[in-house]
């Protein structure tokens, strides 16, 4: 393992002399590379991590479009198409997410975004990012009141005949004078 992406944690137990103004006792150093570290929620809070994610801001600011002051500003289904897009480009990194929220939102009474998804699993990665996703629109498009609410639809699989019998089926739910027909000139579909 290299040395540079290992991550350590190094406690000076022994006591120092005051005399060396170098050195403390029981302090703790904390290098910040590799997976082992973990940064603080109160320092990401207070806003010591300057750097930005993907839909901007800090985590106060994030709160505060999310359940924080009103805003009531209007807007067009077009403005918000833009908006949903533009929040989807930020999902390179996430395909099967982005896939999931190709599907524009129709936006029903009281500004409620209503997605329909295919299933649960896709129920349960739009729940981890739906914070961020709402509080993001709700920035953009300066209105506080947008929620989004996900439907699980069912989708019909069609189902294509495949043997004799089963093409017979079919045909004779498209016509039933082919069942006539087929009695009339006492037709069978045997084994061939």
């Amino acid at each position: 393992m290299a040395k540079s992406q290992e991550s350590s944690v190094t406690t000076q137990s022994s006591v120092q002399p005051e005399s060396d103004p170098g050195r403390q006792p029981g302090k703790r150093l904390i290098r910040k590379h590799g997976s082992g570290y973990t940064p603080s929620i109160k320092d990401a809070i207070s806003g010591k991590y300057a750097a930005e994610t993907h839909s901007g801001g800090d985590a106060k600011e994030k709160l505060r479009f999310y359940a924080g002051e009103e805003m009531h500003q209007p807007f067009t289904k077009e403005e918000f198409e833009v908006k949903w897009l533009e929040y989807l480009d930020h999902l390179q990194d996430r395909p099967n997410l982005k896939a999931t929220l190709s599907r524009v939102p129709e936006i029903t009474g009281g500004f409620k975004l209503k997605l329909k998804i295919e299933n649960s699993v896709q129920n349960e990665e739009i729940g981890k990012i739906k914070p961020d996703l709402v509080s993001w629109l709700r920035k953009e498009l300066k209105n506080t009141n947008i929620e989004l609410i996900t439907e699980i639809v069912a989708t019909e699989l069609e189902v294509k005949p495949y043997s004799e019998t089963e093409k017979l089926a079919e045909m004779m739910k498209k016509n039933p004078n082919i069942s006539l027909l087929r009695q009339k000139f006492n037709l069978d579909f045997g084994e061939m």
